[in-house]
């Protein structure tokens, strides 16, 4: 006992800036001499790190992240749908239909407005849609805020919620620099890519969304990917979109039109 504390007397004489936390294993080591100066330490902090404020608050929230692809952001708990008790034990009959009643009014009570109800219609549609073209999460929930802030403006009024989707989730393919075409994203919905297009410039316009410009060469993996061309291809193919865009003559060109020329150039 008497020389486990001469041991640590001697390790505390390690200077604080030479002992490092293994959090790993859960020890304080001194770096000169190797030593553990403390073990079995318990980390009382988070398990996550940030660097920023904004980050610390954003990862500090306990439960599951906000989803804007849900129209109340996910806060509300639902009654699980395989009719089990604590135990795991299955529900009798009489106490399975009890059970469905509590769901479908949870449902009722949970949908409140026109609003929540057309946000949840469009969430389904977007969800649809974008599983279709293979779209990333981020994606997902960028169309997702685009659309709500189109429907608490009333910018929707009057027009196909499948439309307004359609426009949202190109706007946010467009913010995300994720090529996809307003033909790829109209052939998905019922309604004509012309209504999609026009819904596109409404949102763009009354929601000051910043798009930046569609760059050629982000089709152009792509559309070689399809073909099952190689990357010599591709690299030959942005390389003569850069010399194009350099003498001027590129602006005002469907990009994915240009990425096609340049790759049927280079094969």
């Amino acid at each position: 006992m008497i020389e486990r504390e001469e041991e640590k007397e001697k390790g505390f004489q390690c200077p604080p800036d030479k002992i490092i936390y293994d959090e790993f294993r859960g020890e304080y080591i001194c770096t000169e001499t190797g030593e553990v100066v403390e073990d079995k330490v318990v980390d009382q902090g988070p398990e996550w790190r940030a660097f920023t404020p904004e980050e610390r608050e954003k990862r500090s929230r306990t439960g599951s992240p906000l989803s804007p692809t849900i129209h109340d952001g996910g806060l509300s708990t639902m009654i699980d749908w395989r009719d089990r008790d604590a135990s795991g034990k299955k529900l009798e009959m009489r106490r399975r239909l009890e059970v469905m009643r509590w769901r479908k009014w949870q449902i009722r009570t949970r949908i409140q407005n026109s609003i929540d109800r057309n946000i949840t219609q469009a969430a389904a549609e977007l969800e649809r849609i974008a599983d279709q073209l293979g779209l990333p999460r981020a994606v997902k929930e960028q169309a997702a805020n685009i659309y709500r802030q189109a429907v608490e403006k009333g910018v929707v009024r009057g027009r196909a919620v499948e439309s307004v989707v359609a426009a949202a989730l190109y706007a946010a393919c467009r913010i995300f620099k994720i090529p996809r075409t307003l033909d790829e994203i109209a052939q998905y919905t019922k309604t004509s890519k012309k209504e999609v297009a026009r819904c596109y410039r409404l949102l763009v316009r009354e929601l000051n969304v910043k798009i930046p410009i569609a760059d050629a060469a982000d089709f152009v993996p792509r559309i070689a990917s399809a073909l099952g061309l190689s990357g010599k291809v591709i690299k030959k193919a942005i390389e003569i979109l850069d010399r194009a865009k350099a003498r001027g003559l590129t602006a005002g060109k469907d990009p994915a039109g240009l990425a096609a020329a340049a790759v049927y150039t280079a094969a």
